[in-house]
C-alpha cells in the first residue's frame, strides 16, 4: 500500500506531466505553421526553418543554466516565469511581418522560454521526489511530450485550416498563461518543504545540500569538469543525432513531407500525434527497462532501430494513409524519445549524482543543436533537390553511427580524458 510520501510524489508527478504536456504542444506548433507562413507572406522554408533553428537551438543551450536556475531558486519560480515569457513571446507572434520577427520572437523568446523548463525539467523531479522509480518517473514526464503532441497536433492543424495561423500563436500564450497559476498552487520544491521523504527513501535519509554559489558558475564550471570525461562526449555526440533524427527533422519537417506527397494537413497532423501516441507507449517502457538492465545497450538498440525506419520513410509517403504508413508511424513512435531515460541515468555517471541533471542539461544542448541543424539542412535540401529524401537518408546513417558509439561507453566509473582538474 502507498504511504503519504508515495502519494505526495506522485501527485507532484502528476503536476509536472500537465506542466510539460502543455509546454510540448507549443513545441510542436512549428510544424503546422511552415507551409501556412509561405503563404501568408511569400517567405521562404528556409526563411521559416531558421526560425525554428533558432527556437530549438535556444531551446537547448538555456537547459543547462535551468537546471542550476531551479536548483538555486526553485523548480516554481523558474517554471512560472518561462510561462510569462512564452505567453508574451506567442502573442506578440501575431504581430509579426518579417522573417526576422519571426526568428526573435517564434525563435529566441519562445525558444528561450520552453528551453527553462525542456526535459531537465524532468529529471530535476524525478532526483528530488523519487529514490527508486527514478527511471519509470522520467519516462513518465518524458512521455509528456508525446501526449502534448497527441493533443495539441490535431487542435493546431484545425485552427490553421479554419481561423489561420495566428489562432494557433493566441491559443499557445493562452495556455501558457492558464499554467502560471496552476503551477503556483500545486507544484511544491522538494518532499521536505511537505514534510515527508522522497519516495523509496530510507529511514535515515537526509535532503541533500542545495548549491549556494551562482547558477551560471556552477552550470559552467560542470560543463568544464564533464568536458574532461570521454563518456561525456559519447553522450553529446549520440543526441546530437538524437535531436537531428527527431525534434529537428521528423517535429519539423514530416507534415510538409506529407503534403509534398499530396497528402492534406489534417491527416499528416493525424499521424504526427499519432506517433505520439505510440510514443508514449515506448518512452514509459524505456524508463522501466533503463531500472533494470544495461542502459547503453538500451541505447544501442534505439538508435539502431530508428535508423532503420528514416532509411524507410522516403518510400512510403503517400497522398492517403496506407498500411505500411501505419507500421511507420507506429514503429517509430514506439522510438521517438525513448532514448532520453538510458542517457539520463548514464548522464549521472558522468560526474556525481548531485551534478547529474546539469550534465543532462548539456547533453540535451548538444540535441537541440542537432534539431536545429537538422531544421535548416532538411529545409535546404528541401529547397535545392525537391523533396526530403536526402535528409531521411542522411539521419538514418548517424543514427546507425551513434548505436555503435554508444558501445564504448562505460557505465560505471567515467573514465578521464585529460589530467586532474584545478580550480
Amino acid at each position: 500500500m502507498m504511504g503519504p510520501a508515495g502519494g505526495r510524489a506522485w501527485f507532484i508527478t502528476i503536476v509536472a506531466f500537465a506542466t510539460l504536456l502543455v509546454v510540448a504542444g507549443f513545441r510542436s506548433a512549428p510544424s503546422v505553421l511552415i507551409m501556412p507562413l509561405e503563404m501568408a507572406f511569400g517567405w521562404s522554408r528556409t526563411q521559416i526553418s531558421l526560425a525554428v533553428s533558432i527556437n530549438v537551438l535556444a531551446y537547448g543551450l538555456v537547459s543547462p543554466f535551468a537546471a542550476a536556475l531551479m536548483q538555486r531558486f526553485g523548480i516554481r519560480r523558474v517554471v512560472m516565469v518561462a510561462l510569462v515569457i512564452i505567453a508574451s513571446g506567442a502573442f506578440a507572434t501575431t504581430a509579426v511581418s518579417a522573417p526576422w520577427q519571426l526568428d526573435v520572437l517564434w525563435g529566441l523568446v519562445v525558444g528561450g522560454g520552453t528551453g527553462s523548463m525542456a526535459l531537465v525539467f524532468s529529471p530535476t523531479i524525478a532526483s528530488r521526489w523519487f529514490v527508486r522509480r527514478r527511471g519509470l518517473v522520467v519516462g513518465v514526464l518524458s512521455a509528456a511530450t508525446s501526449t502534448g503532441q497527441l493533443i495539441f497536433l490535431p487542435v493546431f492543424a484545425y485552427l490553421v485550416n479554419h481561423h489561420g495561423w495566428r489562432s494557433v500563436s493566441l491559443l499557445v500564450g493562452g495556455f501558457a498563461l492558464v499554467m502560471v497559476p496552476v503551477v503556483a498552487l500545486f507544484l511544491r520544491e522538494s518532499p521536505e518543504s511537505w514534510g515527508t521523504q522522497p519516495y523509496g527513501a530510507p529511514p535515515d535519509w537526509q535532503p541533500p545540500v542545495h548549491p549556494t554559489g551562482g547558477a551560471a558558475r556552477r552550470t559552467v564550471d560542470t560543463l568544464r569538469r564533464a568536458s574532461r570525461q570521454r563518456s561525456f562526449w559519447i553522450l553529446a555526440g549520440t543526441f546530437i543525432v538524437c535531436g537531428f533524427s527527431t525534434n529537428g527533422l521528423i517535429g519539423t519537417h514530416f507534415i510538409p513531407a506529407c503534403m509534398d506527397a499530396g497528402m492534406p494537413m489534417q491527416i499528416a497532423a493525424n499521424l504526427l500525434a499519432l506517433i505520439g501516441v505510440f510514443d508514449i507507449v515506448g518512452t514509459m517502457f524505456s524508463g522501466w527497462l533503463t531500472d533494470r538492465m544495461s542502459v547503453k545497450r538500451l541505447l544501442m538498440i534505439f538508435y539502431g532501430l530508428r535508423g532503420l525506419s528514416l532509411f524507410l520513410l522516403p518510400s512510403i509517403l503517400f497522398p492517403h494513409v496506407r498500411p505500411v504508413t501505419m507500421i511507420f508511424t507506429v514503429f517509430y513512435g514506439l522510438d521517438w524519445i525513448a532514448t532520453v531515460p538510458p542517457t539520463l541515468a548514464l548522464c549521472r555517471t558522468v560526474l556525481d549524482e548531485s551534478s547529474g541533471t546539469i550534465v543532462y542539461g548539456w547533453v540535451f544542448a548538444a540535441h537541440q543543436i542537432g534539431a536545429a541543424v537538422a531544421a535548416t539542412v532538411a529545409g535546404y535540401l528541401r529547397l535545392r533537390l525537391g523533396d526530403y529524401s536526402a535528409a531521411f537518408y542522411g539521419a538514418a546513417l548517424l543514427c546507425v553511427a551513434a548505436a555503435f558509439s554508444v558501445l564504448s561507453i562505460h557505465e560505471g566509473k567515467p573514465t578521464r580524458l585529460l589530467g586532474p582538474i584545478t580550480a
